[in-house]
């Protein structure tokens, strides 16, 4: 009579393993990551390619007539700029970028004057060369 009972109840747990066993890891593998390794992959190729755009705007704000002009007043040339411009962190080159087309804008809807747009470049040019001292 107990024996039925028994063996009943080894069924039982012995299901009950086995469901533990298959349903745990089949749960696990259905997760799903957060950021998945082709979202990620996407955002790291958006990030560079705003980081390239930037550089662009900088770099052409900071090689016109006015911009060279610039750097005669503070004593750089091209060279230390452009190796500054790169070591910029990504939010530095933005702010710096935004600037450089706000200022460009500016300056082309004539808000500002070749002297004022001198002394935004000559602003500019500072920054980069702190920035380009304080990483040596």
């Amino acid at each position: 009579m107990m024996l039925p009972f028994v063996w009943q109840s080894i069924r039982v747990f012995t299901a009950c393993v086995l469901i533990t066993i298959f349903a745990v890891p089949l749960s696990l593998a259905a997760q799903v990551h957060i950021v998945s390794p082709q979202q990620l992959q996407k955002q790291v190729q958006i990030a560079t390619q705003d980081r390239q755009k930037n550089l662009e705007v900088v770099t052409q704000f900071l090689t016109s007539p006015t911009a060279e002009k610039a750097m005669r007043v503070v004593h750089t040339d091209d060279k230390q700029v452009k190796t500054a411009i790169s070591r910029l962190s990504d939010q530095e080159l933005a702010k710096l970028a935004q600037r450089a087309q706000k200022a460009q804008a500016d300056f082309a809807a004539g808000a500002i004057s070749d002297r004022d747009l001198l002394v935004i470049i000559i602003a500019a040019l500072v920054l980069v060369v702190i920035v380009l001292a304080a990483t040596h």
